[in-house]
């Protein structure tokens, strides 16, 4: 089941949903629009490794907007910082940002319960399109938790991507033990 407008809307005010900044025009039927950061990243090698560390470069997207390019990464970073103490986030896409041909992430659409901060997003496009930052690009939605949780995820000592800043975040994967 996934939350509706209104109740979205007496989440955010019980404060188990945070969103910053809010703005009550985002607000759609069963979601919470959210805009491109301004700034995107890159990884510096060309070659990934999932056991190593791989260093990113941050670049600011200019006013007059970026071209990404098909058989590029990027990470980019939603404006808004959320949190979310009681419900299951879900990143998706919005359908506009799909009919230019952006994805906005590969696999890294759910959160956690207690996840706090801002989203990494995994850009990749299918032709050359320009972005702009504050754009929209995609929308959360909400489901309920079903059962207590026992620890959630801001609260997990190897919780990597607790506290996101404003800048996209590189995969942490190095730091699991494979």
């Amino acid at each position: 089941m996934i939350l509706s407008d209104s109740r979205i809307l007496e989440e955010i005010e019980k404060g188990t949903i945070k969103v910053v900044p809010y703005n009550r025009e985002c607000l759609g039927s069963n979601s919470y629009d959210v805009h491109l950061g301004k700034h995107l990243a890159t990884y510096t090698n060309k070659e990934l490794d999932a056991k190593a560390h791989n260093t990113i470069e941050h670049f600011e997207i200019p006013d007059e907007g970026f071209v990404l390019q098909p058989h590029e990464f990027y990470l980019g970073v939603t404006e808004e910082y959320t949190e979310t103490h009681a419900h299951v986030p879900f990143l998706e896409g919005k359908s506009s940002t799909g009919r230019l041909g952006i994805d906005i992430h590969a696999t890294a659409g759910k959160g956690d319960v207690g996840f706090c901060g801002n989203w990494t997003l995994e850009i990749s496009v299918k032709k050359p399109v320009r972005v702009y930052k504050g754009m929209p690009i995609g929308q959360l939605i909400y489901f309920p938790a079903d059962g207590e949780i026992i620890v959630k995820y801001n609260q997990k000592k190897n919780a990597k991507y607790s506290g996101q800043p404003n800048k996209p975040v590189e995969s942490m994967m190095w730091k699991n033990s494979f």
